[in-house]
């Protein structure tokens, strides 16, 4: 059985991709070695990634906010 793509789906695996090649790009100009202010901007650019996942997979959707608005009515 297979599952329609659905927009919630694709904007979970989309945001799942950008921490992880925001990781990996951070991961390896680290290697290359970086100066303080590019680490800075590394942590900043993967937290800000995960930041994104989290916002994602946490909001509700609109269907979801209307019925919690209509219940608290």
């Amino acid at each position: 059985m297979s599952q329609p793509i659905t927009k919630q789906s694709l904007a979970e695996w989309g945001s799942a991709g950008l921490v992880l090649l925001s990781g990996a790009t951070a991961g390896h100009f680290a290697a290359l070695g970086m100066s303080p202010s590019q680490w800075l901007g590394a942590a900043a650019a993967v937290f800000g990634s995960i930041g994104v996942a989290v916002a994602v997979r946490t909001w509700p959707s609109p269907q979801k906010a209307e019925a919690k608005a209509k219940a608290r009515d």
